[in-house]
């Protein structure tokens, strides 16, 4: 029977007991009874995995068993158990005296679908690799602590086998014997290894490749290689095993790395100024692009605006002041504002 999950329930039917039993106690009365509540949960789960190998001790187990039941489902078992659960404590022995009946029927309940930790099935047979180290502390048994399962070990990440004692590809062996093994994630280069750097690789992962003079997987620099994996507006950035493509500096109409002193040439409103592009200012040019009247140039990056004075709105295109006695004013210039 899994101790977590029955001595969390035993705990539970104790507070919900002294509910029943106490609507009205003070909080000294409730606080001692607490108390008493939790002694006899923790020598519960004692006596249970004190009794946990224990049979009938007739002699003839499997006649006893064939007879009077398994020992472990059994009243016997359980009043072994009940008989430890209080020393001379006047207040345990009620507790457990005005209850029996329930923690009977909680036993009878539970013990049908429990089992130790370990084991699986009708009959708790011990998992394998053994009751103590499931799947040999790699993996979970299928039904652990219940009476349902195969008993198969689902092995953890980084092992496989029934016994899940073997090592997957990806990882190696580390330290390893008939009942114990560690398996250990192999250097990034390695796809397969025997060891934890890249001299251990037996085959390399894809963007890795072997250097023969060295005996090791050396990554790829994918960057290098003509014609370039990334698009004309971006750049390529080697990583290990891998590489990325990152988009240019928007002043850059095609580029080498990052940042506007990394263009092949500058774009549209930008020019180089000392191997860097910058913003070119239009509104400060000799003549200034927003030529009609009543307009103002605003420079952004890479581009401008041509905007309507203050006092005036844009109308169709035209800056124009703004209506006056609900007449419209008329416009001031003909053209079109950018």
């Amino acid at each position: 029977m899994r101790w977590g999950g029955l001595g969390a329930a035993l705990s539970l039917l104790c507070l919900l007991t002294l509910i029943v039993r106490c609507p009205k106690t003070d909080s000294a009365d409730l606080k001692e009874s607490c108390s008493t509540c939790k002694q006899i949960t923790d020598n519960f789960a004692k006596g249970f995995e004190r009794t946990a190998k224990k049979n009938f001790g007739g002699g003839n187990t499997a006649w006893e068993e064939r007879k009077l039941s398994k020992y472990e489902t059994s009243e016997i078992r359980l009043m072994e158990i009940v008989e430890g659960l209080c020393d001379s404590s006047f207040e345990c022995n009620h507790m457990v005296e005005e209850h029996e009946d329930r923690l009977e029927t909680w036993w009878f309940k539970s013990i049908k679908v429990c089992c130790p930790n370990g084991t699986f099935g009708p009959d708790c047979n011990a998992c394998i690799g053994g009751s103590e180290r499931p799947c040999h502390g790699n993996g979970v048994c299928n039904g652990d602590g219940t009476r349902t399962g195969d008993g198969r070990c689902s092995c953890n990440h980084g092992y496989q086998g029934a016994l899940c004692l073997e090592c997957v590809d990806g990882y190696f062996s580390e330290e390893r014997n008939d009942t114990f093994s560690q398996c250990t994630e192999c250097h990034p280069a390695c796809e397969i290894c025997t060891g934890p750097t890249s001299h251990h690789c037996k085959k390399c992962k894809p963007g890795w490749e072997q250097d023969k003079e060295e005996a090791a997987c050396n990554d790829v620099d994918e960057c290098s290689r003509e014609p370039p994996p990334c698009k004309g507006d971006q750049y390529c950035l080697n990583t290990e095993g891998s590489y990325l493509c990152k988009v240019c500096d928007k002043a850059c109409s095609g580029c080498r790395g990052e940042g506007p002193d990394h263009c092949l040439t500058c774009a549209d409103g930008y020019s180089n100024e000392g191997g860097t592009c910058t913003d070119v200012d239009e509104c400060e040019l000799s003549e200034s692009p927003c030529s009609l009247e009543h307009q103002q140039c605003v420079n952004s990056q890479g581009s401008y605006r041509c905007l309507c004075a203050a006092g005036f709105q844009d109308r169709d295109g035209v800056c124009v002041l703004p209506p006056v006695n609900g007449e419209r004013s008329a416009g001031r210039s003909n053209g079109s504002v950018m």
